[in-house]
């Protein structure tokens, strides 16, 4: 049986491994063998993606929690905003007994925030277990936060005690927030290694501009490398005497899949778990039907707008109203002048501007739309009185 001290100088080992967030390799990871196997690539392939926006607007974590029923952590410095997305990933070791996850302030109340954070990945073996929670387009807390000793917080709740474990929390702008899918796919896995192995939940599918989400925990108190293509943070590398984890994020410029693989640095046998969790960006508006060339204050052929996906679906599901103005103005004499009824609402994902016209002669007009929770766009040019 180890001794305290024993433990204690473990838990100061592994904290000397992990601080890597500023190197390309952990202190520990091999530079002999573990170069010769095939790394996979995470990126994806397909068309170049739309422009979205999604980033991370905030990370921190924790492990090192012992025998309690709550495992907690606050964002404390960079805190998330209203409509982020939050990704929450448990680790603990001891029986399977997690109920919820939820959030709450840091007052003496903790009180309840109440956003629905639902479970999308869990992945046990040899012990330890990991589960992945998301909740997106997260309300009810100040921002910005008036009282810095009070903050925005998650916590697990299980039935019986866990021996050892944490939590580690990101929060993303940009996640989809209107449609009924955000999270577009997920996937894990697990193993047991003793030598330089790269492992990963296997491939998941990713949209054009999603974000991918992905986690690995060990019992093996030892080093790893990142995914190709993933960003970590330093408070995505955690630690202690009896696990160690990481969190790594990236946002696609294609679609198609994504494959992530830490090499994990074993010197004995020793268990992994690996998740990845992929959401889609904001959805976007796409002109279905361009404007056309006409005459100055003639009524132009309808012009259409769609709110589609990540992948280029329609989001039927979508209920809210599209604005059209002009974009650039390529009037002649003078600035034309948009006229028409210009805010319609979506069916089925669908805008329909059927009554539109411009009152001056020119080349190149464009117009432009705008939906609440969705990426704009701008039409082709067309003219107007020369055909």
């Amino acid at each position: 049986m180890q001794t305290r001290s024993s433990f204690i100088r473990l838990a100061a080992f592994v904290a000397a491994a992990l601080v890597v967030a500023g190197c390309s390799r952990d202190a520990v990871s091999p530079t002999g063998p573990a170069s010769t196997i095939p790394r996979l690539s995470a990126a994806a392939v397909g068309p170049v993606a739309p422009g979205t926006a999604i980033t991370l607007d905030a990370q921190v974590g924790t492990l090192n929690e012992h025998d309690t029923t709550v495992l907690a952590k606050g964002f404390n410095g960079a805190p998330p905003h209203l409509g982020d997305a939050i990704v929450a990933t448990i680790f603990w070791s001891g029986t399977n007994t997690l109920t919820s996850v939820s959030d709450f302030m840091t007052n003496v109340a903790r009180t309840p925030v109440g956003n629905t954070f639902r479970l999308v990945e869990f992945v046990s073996s040899g012990g330890i277990s990991m589960a992945t929670y998301v909740a997106t387009n997260v309300q009810g807390f100040p921002d910005p936060n008036p009282d810095p000793t009070v903050v925005y917080a998650v916590q697990a709740t299980f039935t019986q005690p866990v021996t050892d474990g944490g939590l580690l929390l990101s929060a993303y702008k940009g996640v989809d927030a209107v449609s009924t899918q955000p999270v577009e796919a997920s996937r894990s896995g697990s193993g047991v290694a003793s030598t330089n192995v790269f492992v990963g939940p296997g491939a998941v599918a990713i949209g054009s501009g999603a974000l991918a989400y992905g986690v690995t925990m060990s019992n093996g108190l030892v080093g790893r490398d990142p995914p190709t293509g993933y960003t970590r943070t330093s408070d995505g590398v955690m630690g202690d005497a009896v696990m160690v984890a990481e969190g790594d994020y990236m946002v696609s410029s294609a679609l198609g899949t994504t494959n992530p693989q830490w090499m994990w640095a074993f010197s004995a046998p020793s268990t992994w778990l690996a998740s990845a969790v992929t959401l889609n960006p904001a959805p976007h508006l796409v002109f279905t039907a361009q404007p056309k060339t006409t005459l100055p204050l003639t009524t132009m052929a309808p012009v259409q707008v769609t709110v589609t996906d990540a992948l280029g679906n329609a989001v039927p599901s979508y209920t809210g109203t599209v604005t059209i103005a002009i974009g650039h103005n390529g009037g002649t004499l003078a600035p034309g002048t948009l006229s028409g009824t210009k805010t319609v609402t979506v069916v089925n994902g669908v805008a329909t501007f059927s009554d539109l016209s411009i009152d001056q002669l020119g080349n190149g007009y464009t117009l432009t739309v705008t939906a609440g929770g969705v990426v704009g766009a701008e039409s082709a040019a067309f003219n107007i009185g020369a055909f």
